[in-house]
């Protein structure tokens, strides 16, 4: 697993301080063809990652690519800035279903989402038995 953000070194902490990863690259040291799949934390991350082009259009390409993309709770904020949801099947948390209903068009609640062997999107922590058995499966693991 590669980290990714702004900038390559620095550590960063997750909500409540607990936990801490160091970022490995910086988002202009990378590209979709060096990985195999993406996954896309909830949070604050994806709000904070979409105000940036350079994200936004990794991800866009990315999911253009047809690999494995995994968003758990407010990961499909970025999908929706990237522009690569209309038409598909997904679902979110509670805070931005309005947001994913008007860039999708098609959303449903349920438990988690696995469509056409790339997407897999759930919505909270709770979740994270199907969204992982689902993810591990598409990744053949």
């Amino acid at each position: 697993m590669i980290t990714i953000e702004k900038q390559a070194g620095k550590t960063v902490k997750g909500k409540k301080g607990e936990a801490s990863m160091a970022i490995d690259k910086s988002i202009d040291e990378v590209t979709p063809a060096e990985f195999d799949a993406l996954l896309l934390p909830g949070g604050h991350s994806p709000d904070y990652l979409r105000g940036n082009n350079r994200f936004v259009t990794f991800t866009r390409d990315f999911v253009n690519s047809g690999k494995p993309v995994f968003a758990i709770c407010h990961g499909p904020q970025l999908l929706i800035s990237a522009d690569v949801i209309r038409g598909r099947k997904l679902t979110a948390v509670k805070p931005i279903i309005i947001d994913v209903k008007n860039a999708a068009r098609n959303f449903t609640i349920r438990k988690w989402w696995s469509i056409k062997s790339q997407l897999v999107t759930s919505r909270t922590p709770d979740d994270l038995p199907a969204f992982n058995r689902e993810a591990l499966r598409l990744l053949g693991a």
